[in-house]
């Protein structure tokens, strides 16, 4: 009896976003989505994708500043930003 071994997917932190390139291929959006890679390339495929994909010869790029604008991060950086900067004086 064979056991079968399972892939964890490691779940991407705040930080890990805002450390993020400025682009990323359609896999880790997906990751970061939640979403399958498998829906994630028919959504960039046909244009559906939640944010901006661009696209290079057969090569799909996620504009990471789209993806973070979508989860709300830049609004959490900067809240935490703040609240340090507050925290400071």
């Amino acid at each position: 009896m064979a056991q079968e071994a399972t892939a964890t997917v490691q779940e991407l932190t705040v930080r890990d976003l805002l450390d993020l390139p400025a682009v990323v291929d359609v896999e880790t959006a997906c990751r970061v989505l939640g979403i399958s890679r498998s829906h994630g390339y028919n959504l960039a495929r046909t244009g559906d994708f939640p944010c901006r994909v661009l696209r290079a010869g057969r090569s799909f790029r996620v504009v990471t500043a789209d993806l973070r604008r979508i989860l709300g991060i830049q609004e959490q950086a900067a809240a935490a930003n703040e609240t340090a900067a507050t925290a400071a004086v």
